[in-house]
């Protein structure tokens, strides 16, 4: 009873901290996962909004300077712009003269390395998302393992504090896995809406640049 009472006052008075030491080395692994999962969200969070800015007068004054013949000008609106579809845009008006079949793969060559540059690291998320819980199961296994060969050590004193060190490490390491996997997750679905979304603007911009190419000269 004494013993009981002691395991259930140091769980009372236990922090956060000090119950995460409790999961062991493969806490290590699981916080390298959470700050690279923190990271990629935050950065590519930042890129997103960046290439998420669009000026609605953009596409009009590109369509002005083309049909008044000022490439020059329409150059640099794309590069002063510096936005994805800028850079698409950009990329088709240097392709001018040429057969709308070459203007448009090049067009779609540059928003094939747009789509890359705002994918960057998601594929870290994804790895977080299902290695994380992984490791937390491991966490588990490795625990009821410590778990057992205490009770056989121990023999017929078997007792609560002489299995705790680890059904410690199986549960907390279960928790953790699972808390960076869903965050992990979460973030990736996030991002990867927002860059679908950037796509489908893209994919407008792209259409409304050929339809200014074979708009009628007036």
């Amino acid at each position: 009873m004494q013993q009981m009472a002691t395991a259930q006052t140091e769980a009372a008075t236990m922090n956060a901290f000090d119950l995460a030491l409790k999961g062991g080395w493969l806490m290590i692994i699981l916080l390298i996962l959470l700050l690279m999962t923190i990271y990629v969200l935050i950065e590519r969070a930042l890129v997103i909004n960046k290439a998420s800015k669009d000026d609605n007068s953009f596409m009009n004054r590109i369509k002005d300077y083309i049909l008044d013949g000022k490439i020059d000008a329409a150059v640099a609106l794309c590069r002063n712009t510096d936005t994805p579809s800028s850079r698409m845009v950009e990329k088709g008006i240097s392709r001018l003269g040429r057969p709308t079949a070459d203007v448009m793969s090049a067009i779609e060559n540059q928003g094939n390395i747009e789509i890359s540059k705002l994918e960057k690291g998601i594929a870290a998320l994804a790895t977080s998302s299902s290695g994380a819980p992984m490791v937390g199961f491991l966490g588990t296994v490795t625990g009821m393992v410590k778990a057992f060969m205490s009770m056989a050590s121990a023999g017929s004193n078997v007792s609560i504090t002489t299995l705790s060190a680890g059904i410690y490490e199986a549960l907390v390491t279960t928790v953790a896995g699972l808390i960076v996997g869903i965050i992990a997750l979460f973030a990736f679905n996030y991002l990867t809406n927002r860059i679908k979304g950037i796509v489908n603007r893209l994919e407008m911009r792209i259409m409304e640049f050929m339809d200014i190419l074979n708009e009628p000269a007036a």
